[in-house]
C-alpha cells in the first residue's frame, strides 16, 4: 500500500462545506459603490477649491474648502445642515436642497449599479439583488466617512438626518440602475403581497392613472417654469441690481450664478404651488400667493428673490396664473381616456381620479423636496407647505379630469355618421326594412335554389334533425374501368358517371332515377380527393 509521506506531492484539501467562495464581481460592485460616491465628492471639491483660489477674500484655508464640499455633498443627498458661526451665535440650520445638484449623486450611482449588473467576471454574473446590496454597501461607507469629515467644517451635518437620507437617494438610484441594466421587466409583484393587490394593480387602468398624473405634474412645472420666467423679465432691473451688488469680484459673481442655477428647480415647485393657490412661506406668518402678498422686507438679497410679486392684493395679473391647473386638469382628463370601446364611463372617471390622485401625491413630494429652513426665526420656514400644495393640485385636477375623461371617452366612441348625418342613416335603415318587406328577397332566393338544384333549402324551411330513411338502391352491374383518379361523391350530387371513366371504356348502362332525393336538403357539398396513405 502506497502512502504519501512529507517529501511526496502534496495533496490538495477538499474544500469545507461551510465555506463560501468569495466573489470578483461582488466585490467589483462594491468598489463602484465606492468610487461613484467618490467621484460626487471629487466634482464637488475641486469645484470649491478653484472658488477658493480665485477668491480675493478667502476666510478659511483649503482644508476649510474641502470640509465646505463634504457639506455640499451631503446636502445633495438632502441631509441638512448646521450653520454654527452666525452673527447671533444661534445655529443657524440650512436644509433647503437645490434640487439640481440631487442629479449628480443619483446619476452615478445609477451608472455604478447599470455596470455592476453588466459586468461578467471569470463567467460568473450576479443576481440582481447582489448587485444592489454590493454597490449600496460600497456608496453608503463613503457617505459614512464624509460625514464624520464634514463635522469638523464650516457646516456640519446633522447625523440623523445623514442616517436616512444618503440611504434614501442611494437605494432609489440602485434600483432604478439595477431595473435599467436588467431590461425594465415588468415582472409579477411579490408573494408576500395579498392577491387582490396583485391583481388589481396589473389592470389597465392603474397604468393609465400613472401616465395622466404624471402628465398633469409635468404640465405644471412647465407652468411653473414659465411663471418664474415671466416674473424674472418683469422684474429684470431688481434682478440684475440684486446680482450685482452682492459681490463685486468674477468669482463671487459666479459663485452666485451657480447657486442661482442649481435652484431653478426649486423655483419652478414654487411657481406651481403658486399657481395652484396655496402659494409658498417666506418666513413666519408671510405667504406669497396670488391673492396677496404681505411683503417680507427682512429676505436676503438674492436674484430669484427680487422676482417676487409686489406687496399688496393680488391683482388680475396674479390672478391669471390659475389658467395652470386648468390645462393640467384638462390633460390628466385627456391622458386617463383608453381607446378601447368595451371600457365603461364609470371605468373612465374612476381611471381619472386615480391619475388626480398621483397627480397631487407627485406634487406634494416635489413641494416637500424644494421647500426647507434657511436659517432661524424668520427664515425658518421657507418654501411651499407639502400638503397644502398636494391637496391644491388634487382638487384641481380631479374637479376638471373627470368630466373631461367621461366627454372624450363619449366623443371617441360615438356612433359612425355618414354623409348626410343620423337622418341619413334612419332613411337607409327605412329603405333596408321596405326591400325586406317587399318580396324581393324571397324572388331571389327562389332563383338562388332553383340554380342550385336541392342544395339549398327553401326560405324559411329549417332542416329537420333527423336523416330520413334512404330507400335501396339497385346496385349497377360491375363495370370495370379504368380511372385516373379516385374521387368521394357526396349523397345527394347527381354525377355524370362518364366523368369517371376514360376515353377508351366502354358505356355504361344507365341506372334508374331513384323518386325523391338521396338525402335531406345540406347547404353545400364538396368533392373530396381521396388521398394515399402515406408510405410505411
Amino acid at each position: 500500500m502506497t502512502q504519501v509521506t512529507e517529501r511526496g506531492t502534496s495533496l490538495s484539501a477538499a474544500p469545507r462545506a461551510g465555506v463560501r467562495r468569495r466573489s470578483p464581481a461582488a466585490a467589483a460592485c462594491v468598489v463602484g459603490g465606492a468610487v461613484a460616491a467618490g467621484l460626487g465628492l471629487g466634482f464637488l471639491a475641486v469645484l470649491v477649491i478653484v472658488l477658493w483660489i480665485s477668491s480675493p477674500y478667502p476666510d478659511s484655508g483649503p482644508g476649510g474648502a474641502l470640509h465646505l464640499a463634504a457639506g455640499l455633498w451631503l446636502l445633495a443627498h438632502g441631509t441638512e445642515l448646521v450653520r454654527y458661526d452666525t452673527l447671533s451665535g444661534v445655529p443657524a440650520p440650512v436644509g433647503m436642497t437645490p434640487l439640481l445638484l440631487v442629479a449628480l449623486p443619483v446619476l452615478l450611482m445609477r451608472r455604478a449599479a447599470r455596470l455592476g449588473s453588466a459586468a461578467e467576471e471569470e463567467d460568473e454574473v450576479l443576481p440582481a439583488g447582489a448587485v444592489f446590496s454590493a454597490v449600496l454597501c460600497g456608496y453608503l461607507a463613503v457617505g459614512a466617512v464624509a460625514t464624520v469629515y464634514a463635522a469638523g467644517g464650516p457646516m456640519s451635518a446633522d447625523p440623523i438626518s445623514a442616517a436616512w437620507h444618503i440611504p434614501l437617494v442611494a437605494v432609489l438610484a440602485a434600483a432604478g440602475g439595477v431595473w435599467g441594466a436588467r431590461g425594465r421587466p415588468l415582472g409579477p409583484l411579490p408573494s408576500w403581497l395579498p392577491g387582490g393587490v396583485r391583481r388589481a394593480v396589473v389592470r389597465p387602468r392603474y397604468a393609465l392613472a400613472l401616465r395622466a398624473g404624471a402628465g398633469g405634474a409635468l404640465v405644471l412645472l412647465g407652468g411653473g417654469a414659465l411663471v418664474v420666467g415671466a416674473s424674472l423679465a418683469w422684474h429684470g432691473a431688481e434682478v440684475q441690481s440684486s446680482f450685482l451688488s452682492l459681490t463685486g469680484v468674477w468669482s463671487g459673481r459666479f459663485a452666485v450664478l451657480l447657486l442661482a442655477l442649481t435652484l431653478i428647480p426649486n423655483a419652478m415647485v414654487w411657481g406651481a404651488a403658486y399657481a395652484l393657490g396655496p402659494g409658498f412661506a417666506l418666513g413666519a406668518d408671510v405667504t406669497a400667493a396670488p391673492l396677496g402678498f404681505p411683503g417680507a422686507p427682512g429676505l436676503p438679497r438674492f436674484p430669484l428673490l427680487a422676482a417676487l410679486p409686489s406687496a399688496g392684493p393680488g391683482t388680475p395679473l396674479t390672478w391669471s396664473v390659475a389658467v395652470l391647473p386648468v390645462v393640467a386638469g384638462l390633460a390628466v382628463g385627456w391622458f386617463a381616456v383608453r381607446r378601447a370601446r368595451e371600457v365603461s364611463y364609470g371605468e373612465t372617471a374612476l381611471t381619472a381620479a386615480l391619475g388626480s390622485v398621483v397627480c397631487g401625491l407627485a406634487m406634494a413630494g416635489l413641494a416637500a423636496a424644494s421647500a426647507g429652513p434657511l436659517g432661524s426665526r424668520r427664515l425658518a420656514e421657507f418654501g411651499p407647505v407639502w400638503w397644502a400644495t398636494g391637496a391644491a393640485a388634487l382638487a384641481w385636477t380631479a374637479v376638471l379630469a373627470v368630466p373631461v375623461a367621461v366627454a372624450v371617452h363619449a366623443w371617441r366612441n360615438r356612433p359612425a355618421m355618414g354623409p348626410g348625418g343620423l337622418d341619413a342613416l334612419d332613411a337607409d335603415d327605412a329603405v333596408e326594412d321596405g326591400w325586406h318587406d317587399s318580396g324581393v328577397r324571397e324572388v331571389r332566393w327562389a332563383a338562388m335554389r332553383k340554380a342550385a338544384g336541392a342544395l339549398i333549402p327553401e326560405i324559411g324551411v329549417s332542416v329537420p334533425a333527423a336523416v330520413p330513411e334512404v330507400p335501396e338502391v339497385a346496385a349497377a352491374p360491375e363495370v370495370r374501368v379504368r380511372v385516373r383518379r379516385a374521387v368521394t361523391v357526396v349523397a345527394g350530387l347527381d354525377l355524370d358517371p362518364g366523368l369517371l371513366v376514360g376515353k377508351s371504356a366502354e358505356p355504361v348502362e344507365p341506372v334508374e332515377p331513384v323518386s325523391g332525393p338521396l338525402a335531406p336538403p345540406v347547404v353545400g357539398a364538396r368533392v373530396l380527393a381521396r388521398r394515399k396513405p402515406p408510405p410505411e
